[in-house]
């Protein structure tokens, strides 16, 4: 039986109808009402035959469903309409623990963009994968974005893809060699919707225009500086991964950058890559210095950790307490060390007096970092160096072969790729003719001789330094590393770090104590870079002032 105020259903409507009125007219039935959900008006005839194809729609509270299943149907509900009236949705459905100012700049800046491009650009440590997480779900439950689009250091790619799963049920898929490679003749970029990858992989010659025809509606880079183009007097210079970023630039409509190192000192440098946000956006360097002087610059935010608070109004980062202590190298130490420098000093001024060797020379001076590093490293570089010039003696005209470096864009590699592609540098020569080469490879075999008697190795594959962080977390009190330490892993439960080998980058040095001075420490961090005293560098006073402003 039909009445009033009832909710029926029937080929007649696209919608269910709430009766308003019923009026019997003998063999038909007169329905006026409305649709549920349109608000569309009806005032209609039905007969007898259509009558019986109604069926009455009826909501019955009984109570009898499991639990979980009345729970999912009441989230589905209120998740279809929760993001019009939650405007920090994300946030609340996301398994994360919100810092004031990472909300700030999420809803404050970043989403309150009609077209986003932006650089997220504070210290190590603050959180730019929580905010970028919250960017990519508050996008996905407004329908703005669809097709996404990760670029990341190639060392960070499994724990992106880790966090963005766990905290905020986003799956990701990484492309790389092998998915490339299984999946022939097909463009991949466009097969996937959700895709991590890195940004080395992704700036190769190859794979570069499979991407330029690939549209996007979000693009995140992380470590975003390391897209980097330069100006010399006239000529402009773009890094492969610039031209990368130009390409990602064109095809995405929102492109958000991250990095805790956005400005190397150099204003050119910071305008060109701005560039690549909105295209000639500041037109010079002193449009980008007066907004900065401002405080009113529209495309990043910046905030340091001293000034980071929690809604309480405490700091959120524990005091720093940065100390340089100097040691004094062991006699085989001094001698090795002295003996290299020596070595290194000689034919370094060589190369720099010769035409077109300033490759050379900067190859030599990797064996100081090398040093700086291991003796274990050091011995490495010597081995091979011996190993190639003894080559040569056998085949001279290898002599004539060039190698270009790119110095800015091999200083911002993982370690383990950085190492990598510095091997093929250390084992150029200045040496002209065969007695120059059997006097470098006779001063080499001694400088291998005497590595020899001091090593350490540090080599270690990724899982096996995954592992290590959980031993060094559950079981022991001391980790012992190398410079991977410093790169994609958090120690926020260690407050004491040793620098033994100091960085030359200055950057590194930061990002390397951004692994224990981090939201979550807990204790108060103390930092002791340790300097040898009978040094070229620390005699000059270079480093200790270095590290006390670190």
């Amino acid at each position: 039986m039909i009445k009033e105020g009832m909710v029926i259903e029937g080929p007649f409507w696209p919608e269910p109808v709430e009766i308003k009125k019923l009026d019997e007219l003998g063999e038909y039935l007169h329905i006026v009402g409305a649709y549920i959900h349109s608000n569309t008006h009806i005032d209609q005839l039905l007969t007898k035959e259509e009558i019986q194809k109604i069926s009455i729609k009826e909501f019955i509270l009984d109570f009898s469903a499991k639990g979980d299943e009345a729970f999912l149907s009441i989230e589905a509900e209120r998740y279809k309409f929760a993001s019009a009236f939650d405007p920090l949705l994300a946030m609340n459905t996301s398994k994360i623990d919100p810092l004031p100012f990472q909300i700030e700049a999420v809803y404050g800046y970043v989403l309150k963009l009609p077209r986003i491009r932006f650089l997220l650009a504070d210290d190590p440590g603050a959180g730019k994968t929580i905010m970028a997480g919250l960017v990519i779900k508050e996008l996905k439950l407004r329908g703005i974005a669809n097709r996404i689009l990760i670029v990341v250091p190639g060392h960070l790619k499994d724990q992106w893809r880790r966090e963005l799963k766990e905290r905020f049920q986003e799956p990701f898929v990484v492309i790389d060699r092998g998915l490339l490679d299984a999946h022939y003749a097909e463009n991949v970029w466009q097969r996937e919707s959700q895709v991590i990858t890195s940004i080395d992989f992704a700036k190769r010659e190859e794979i570069l225009p499979s991407l330029t025809s690939t549209n996007w509606d979000l693009v995140i880079v992380d470590e975003a500086h390391k897209m980097a183009a330069y100006r010399y007097g006239d000529k402009l210079s773009r890094t492969e991964r610039y031209k990368l970023g130009e390409v990602l630039s064109r095809t995405t409509d929102h492109l958000l950058f991250l990095t805790a190192t956005p400005h190397k000192g150099d204003p050119e440098n910071f305008r060109l890559f701005l560039d690549l946000l909105i295209p000639g956006f500041f037109a010079t360097e002193d449009l980008i210095t007066e907004s900065l002087k401002n405080k009113d610059n529209p495309l990043f935010i910046r905030r340091m950790k001293e000034d980071l608070r929690d809604f309480e109004g405490r700091p959120i980062f524990t005091p720093r307490h940065p100390k340089t202590i100097r040691f004094t190298l062991s006699d085989k130490e001094t001698t090795l060390y002295n003996d290299l420098s020596k070595y290194v000093i000689s034919q370094y001024n060589r190369a720099l007096q010769a035409d077109k060797k300033r490759n050379v020379a900067f190859a030599l001076l990797i064996l100081q970092r090398r040093m700086a590093s291991s003796t274990y490293a050091l011995l490495s570089s010597l081995e091979r160096r011996k190993e190639r010039l003894e080559r040569l003696l056998k085949e001279p005209e290898l002599l004539r072969e060039t190698v270009t470096i790119d110095i800015e864009e091999i200083d911002d590699y993982e370690e383990k790729r950085r190492w990598e592609q510095e091997s093929k540098w250390e084992t150029l020569s200045i040496a002209e003719n065969k007695e120059e080469l059997e006097r470098e490879i006779n001063t080499l075999k001694q400088l291998v001789e005497r590595a020899k008697e001091i090593l350490i190795h540090g080599g270690m594959r990724l899982e096996d330094r995954v592992n290590a962080e959980k031993v060094f977390k559950h079981e022991t009190q001391v980790m012992v590393a190398t410079e991977a330490a410093g790169e994609g892993i958090n120690l926020q439960f260690c407050h004491l770090m040793i620098n033994y080998d100091i960085p030359w980058n200055p950057n590194r040095l930061e990002q390397r104590m951004g692994r224990i001075h981090r939201y979550g420490q807990q204790k108060e961090v103390y930092i002791f870079n340790l300097v040898a005293d009978n040094t070229r560098l620390q005699g000059k006073g270079l480093l200790p002032s270095m590290m006390e402003r670190s």
